[in-house]
């Protein structure tokens, strides 16, 4: 039996709709907001970015008249993934490295944590053979999820997921001690006024890679260097209320990577 799942503009299933028993990469070519959803039959994955990219959030038969509230989400659904029906058998390797690096572990039932069954602290690649796997960011099925179907899964990066296993990249907080709107980013960002509707950033916490952050949308202006770590206020690190020093404020932040172009 396929899947069926139908999105709505408003909350509680007001404004326009779209329906679909397949993938969708780009819901705002039908859309243009989405705040509620109702799966009929089947199951899904839904995404916050297109194309099948970053946060992930699996949904089964039922209604979701409020789904960011009643999920936690943070941002409105992009995309969505139908997960087909699986009956034969189910096997997957885990690395603890990417491409396919350090310890290996095949799996062929569930695991409700890596770290007690296997001793692996972290796993950043995968090889899924047969099945249909949802992995969890905590132990104990916890946590963010990502929806793995049969392939070879090199780098979790090229899902739109952080390194170090399924953490994300940066929180982004409005106030200090990581207070008022938090955002959760996993790429660039030219603009957090334009993307989050954030007027100021004075708190942060890395949790992956290394990050510059300018006072300025677009990658303009003064930058500030942040590696993994909490930062509860600029303060700290010598810079002013505000963001930075003068009244100046953070509004756009970039990842340090080997490619990168200035």
């Amino acid at each position: 039996m396929m899947g069926k799942i139908i999105f709505y503009e408003d909350k509680n299933f007001q404004g326009g709709s779209y329906e679909t028993s397949s993938d969708c990469p780009e819901l705002t070519s039908y859309l243009s907001r989405c705040h509620s959803c109702r799966v009929e039959s089947g199951n899904f994955m839904v995404y916050d970015r297109p194309n099948f990219m970053g946060n992930q959030y699996f949904m089964r038969r039922g209604e979701y008249s409020d789904y960011m509230s009643m999920m936690g989400m943070s941002e409105c659904i992009r995309s969505c993934r139908m997960i087909p029906v699986h009956c034969g058998n189910f096997r997957m390797r885990i690395y603890e490295r990417e491409n396919f690096g350090g310890q290996m572990h095949e799996m062929m039932d569930d695991c409700d944590s890596i770290q007690e069954r296997f001793r692996m602290s972290d796993c950043q690649s995968c090889n899924v053979m047969d099945g249909h796997w949802l992995m969890y960011e905590q132990p104990h099925f916890r946590g963010r999820q990502m929806y793995m179907r049969p392939g070879e899964y090199r780098s979790f990066r090229d899902m739109g997921m952080g390194m170090g296993g399924m953490s994300g990249g940066m929180r982004i907080y409005e106030r200090e001690n990581f207070g008022g709107q938090m955002h959760e980013m996993m790429d660039d960002c030219d603009s957090i006024q334009e993307r989050y509707r954030m007027s100021d950033c004075q708190s942060c916490n890395v949790m992956d890679g290394h990050w510059l952050m300018y006072e300025q949308p677009h990658y303009k202006g003064r930058q500030m260097y942040m590696r993994p770590g909490e930062y509860r206020s600029f303060r700290d690190m010598g810079m002013g209320m505000g963001g930075m020093s003068g009244g100046m404020r953070f509004m756009s932040m970039r990842r340090i990577m080997d490619n990168m172009t200035m």
